[in-house]
């Protein structure tokens, strides 16, 4: 060994694994099975740290499990569909095909070289015929089992972009693509019904011990279960009464109207007839449908003119608005507003100077509500102020409860449990995405495909021309010899449904078909029952909602098809959620860009010249940033390809995972980069060293080492099966340092180096492989039996003790752990600190406590 040189090092054994399949996962009934999945990535063409930091994690708990006899399946994909494509497409003029598959083949180029223990014949990307060819099969299915369907709706829609959004895709009411104001707009779209498994989504949660409490608690929040009265209010037209629904019917004496959506029937039978109310209507929809839109937008309504009973006086009348912050799809989309309990309702009531009435006071505080509603908890308890149920001070919670009571045995209302959780709609108007494998039939109507046609590819090109994604809009409809074809049913012309699926049907079951990617079914029933359930799942705390529920939906839905075992209706055993990589941002501090937005620059390009940081060309002063998420919009990105190109992968490896606990964010630092490489050069050279030792040269410590190799192979092991990663590699510094210090001889040395070896493996594997086989290891490290820690050797021999006089600590002695009481007393009294404190004198009292500590009074 002359030096170190990652280079030459990885290249080696990356061939070595990959000559070998070492990490070709392989169904085997006489092994223990484990299953690691990192949430795949978009192919957005580059790779950045946080993808390294995520992969990483991963492969470190693949290597372990394969050291402990594991046979282990660490696949990889790319979740490939969606709009971005599309906009590159727009903005080249070129294809999305095209552009998503050249990115692929770019950032598997960048992932080869970290050296990754991923099975690479599993490969696939949800854009690919066979992978989507088998969706459009588990949406017949889903059809079929009535888990799916269609019906008009009123959804967020992208003006500019032209398609429907996801309610996580609008950010402050703006499309998440185009940054164009969102609308409301009624269409026909597809649904997945998930709302029929809120109770069991729900209730499933208590059972993932091993996700973290604050994904289980989001989920929760966004599964939203309450129960609350639902009641009708007695118009005085005569017409038909208006059912509202409320958590909080405690509250109804202090009602200021009753509140219905633009959407509801009222609303519309009223916009057919009255001009101001379909303007008023028309400028609901231009708002979006998301929580945040309805909470930070103007609060706007309309008095319709119509009047209701109050159900507890029918004396009392209440008029009805159309307001934009009632959705149709929550409860009955009416409700009544008690205003001086809700923020919402009470902004609205002081703009149209409605009436504020006191349901309920703080106890010892009868101030009435001004601008700021009065919004306790529902346990915290409140002086009631002329509840009809004879209330005086109780609880929210309490008073919902005899409310509700109260409401039935009267006969007026019903106790209702409703969620907040919505049908799934997956309709999108694009191409780039998975078409939907129905077609539309003026004799049939909608009529399943057959299975036996799928897939039903997307276009690529026509006549040698490839398709038009300039214009907006969705270019399927544009595309009359792909959307024109005959009715499976009766063979009549017919038209091929032109919407695709919403992207995250793509990532809810990719973790299933990575069991048998090659499969002609989606799933293939021996290799699902053996390798399901996903045993480590690993991904961003963003995806905490939404991909997380709906892939437990469509684990339950493929159970139901027959497409996963019941055992696999939970599909993740075990989440952890890793912190981001983050780096400074350098922001030019002295020009900003044509359009007068500001110039950030990448870390390469700044340097530090006297103190200042500077444009390195043109010595422009940069503003520095503190740490912040890596965003290519900010050049605060650091590539892969160039720390690896500079130090290796087991550099990026090892600092990415030391740094701090694996659930917080690192900072990524040139300077942090460096050490890591010099540390791994300090390993490679005592490796060498050890290995330049006389064979037969006697050492001292032998046994000493071998107690602290027994200590390492511990703490190693449990800070990996803990996730502790970055305190596994703080004991592996140490061990570090004692093997360099040790005196013992070449045997125990060599003994040491190669369990190192071991330890270091999940981190630094190819490191870890070239001292294995420096010292004579048999094989590949990898497959070497991981080292188990001799609880014997784990015994301490000696103890430390302290030695206080007068209460003060003055020194400390290291005894036998079984020492006598007596001969502790004799050591003890002999200290120097005890006999310049005694001065000849004797003790007054001596207290020796076995293992902690000797205490002396003079």
């Amino acid at each position: 060994m002359s030096r170190y040189s990652p280079a030459e090092i990885e290249a080696r054994w990356q061939e070595a694994w990959a000559k070998t399949e070492t990490f070709k996962a392989v169904r085997d009934e006489s092994k223990p099975k484990y299953y690691v999945l990192e949430m795949f990535p978009y192919p957005s063409g580059k790779l950045h740290m946080g993808h390294v930091r995520n992969y990483t994690m991963g492969d470190v708990i693949a290597r372990y499990k394969i050291s402990t006899g594991h046979n282990v399946l660490h696949p990889m994909g790319f979740d490939a569909f969606g709009m971005p494509a599309e906009n590159a497409a727009m903005a080249s003029g070129g294809h999305p095909k095209d552009w998503t598959y050249s990115n692929i083949d770019t950032m598997v180029e960048q992932m080869k070289p970290l050296g990754l223990s991923l099975d690479w014949s599993r490969m696939f990307a949800t854009c690919d015929e066979e992978y989507y060819g088998q969706q459009q099969a588990l949406f017949l299915d889903f059809l079929q089992e009535g888990l799916v369907y269609r019906k008009n709706a009123v959804v967020n829609w992208d003006p500019v972009d032209m398609t429907v959004l996801a309610n996580e895709q609008v950010e402050a009411g703006r499309g998440w693509r185009s940054g164009a104001l969102v609308e409301r707009r009624e269409l026909t779209q597809w649904f997945f019904k998930i709302s029929d498994y809120s109770d069991e989504l729900l209730t499933a949660l208590d059972g993932l011990d091993n996700w973290p409490a604050k994904v289980r608690l989001m989920q929760e929040n966004w599964i939203g279960k309450s129960r609350g009265l639902e009641f009708g209010f007695e118009r005085t037209d005569g017409g038909e009464d208006i059912t509202v629904y409320t958590t909080r019917p405690d509250t109804l004496m202090g009602a200021s109207f009753v509140g219905i959506s633009p959407d509801h029937p009222i609303a519309k039978e009223l916009e057919a007839s009255n001009p101001d109310v379909a303007a008023f209507v028309a400028e609901c929809r231009k708002g979006g449908t998301t929580e945040e839109a309805i909470e930070t937008g103007e609060k706007l309504g309309y008095d319709t003119g119509l009047r209701v009973k109050h159900p507890l006086n029918p004396e009392w009348e209440l008029p009805v608005w159309i307001a934009n912050f009632i959705l149709m799809d929550y409860g009955t989309g009416a409700i009544f507003a008690c205003p001086a309990h809700d923020q919402r309702d009470l902004d609205f009531c002081r703009k149209y100077d409605l009436p504020v009435v006191d349901t309920f006071f703080a106890i010892g505080d009868e101030t009435p509500v001004e601008n700021t509603a009065f919004v306790p908890t529902k346990e915290e308890k409140v002086k009631w102020q002329n509840h009809f149920a004879g209330l005086d001070e109780a609880t929210g919670q309490e008073a919902i409860d005899v409310t509700i009571d109260f409401a039935e045995k009267a006969g007026w209302g019903k106790g209702v449990t409703n969620f907040r959780l919505r049908d799934w709609g997956l309709s999108r108007q694009r191409y780039w995405g998975c078409p939907i494998p129905v077609v539309h039939c003026d004799e049939c109507g909608v009529v399943p495909e057959k299975k036996e046609n799928l897939p039903i590819a997307l276009p690529y090109d026509e006549d040698g021309k490839a398709i038009d994604f300039s214009v907006p809009g969705n270019p399927l409809d544009r595309h009359p010899s792909w959307r024109d074809c005959s009715c499976p049913n009766c063979g009549a012309p017919a038209k091929r449904e032109t919407d695709t699926m919403d992207t995250f049907v793509d990532s809810s079951w990719y973790f299933a078909r990575f069991t048998a990617p090659q499969a002609d079914t989606p799933t293939v029933a021996e290799d699902a029952a053996y390798w399901m359930n996903v045993d480590q799942y690993i991904g961003g705390i963003e995806h905490a909602i939404l991909h997380l529920l709906y892939s437990r939906f469509f684990a339950r839905a493929m159970h139901i098809c027959g497409h996963l075992p019941e055992s696999a209706k939970e599909p993740f055993d075990a989440l952890f959620t890793q912190g981001m990589v983050t780096h400074a941002i350098y922001k030019n501090a002295e020009r900003t860009d044509k359009n007068g937005r500001p110039v950030y620059h990448y870390p390469a390009e700044v340097e530090d010249r006297d103190g200042a940081v500077v444009v390195k060309e043109t010595g422009e002063k940069v503003e520095v940033i503190p740490s912040a998420k890596m965003s290519k919009s900010k050049n605060n990105v650091v590539d892969p390809v160039d720390i690896i190109t500079a130090f290796g992968a087991d550099t990026a490896r090892w600092f990415v995972l030391s740094d701090s606990p694996p659930e917080r964010d690192v900072e990524w630092t040139a300077s942090g980069a460096e050490a890591a490489y010099k540390h791994l050069t300090r390993v490679w050279n005592l490796c060498d060293k050890i290995g330049e030792m006389d064979d037969n040269a006697k050492g001292q410590g032998d046994d000493e080492l071998l107690r602290e190799t027994h200590k390492a192979i511990r703490d190693v092991t449990l800070g990996v099966e803990s996730f502790g990663f970055n305190a596994s590699i703080a004991k592996l510094y140490a061990f570090t340092n004692t093997i360099a210090k040790s005196k013992a001889g070449k045997a125990a040395k060599r003994e040491a180096i190669m369990t190192l070896a071991q330890l270091m493996s999940p981190m630094t594997p190819h490191l870890a492989e070239d001292i294995w086989a420096h010292q004579g290891g048999e094989g590949l490290v990898v497959n070497a039996a991981w080292p188990v820690a001799d609880e014997a050797m784990l015994v301490e021999a000696n103890v430390t003790l302290p030695i206080q006089i007068n209460g003060k600590r003055r020194g400390e002695i290291t005894v036998a752990k079984d020492m006598p009481k007596e001969e502790v007393e004799k050591l003890a009294l002999a200290h120097e600190a005890v006999v310049r404190a005694l001065d000849g004198a004797q003790p007054k009292k001596m207290i020796v406590v076995p293992g902690r500590i000797v205490n002396v009074v003079v």
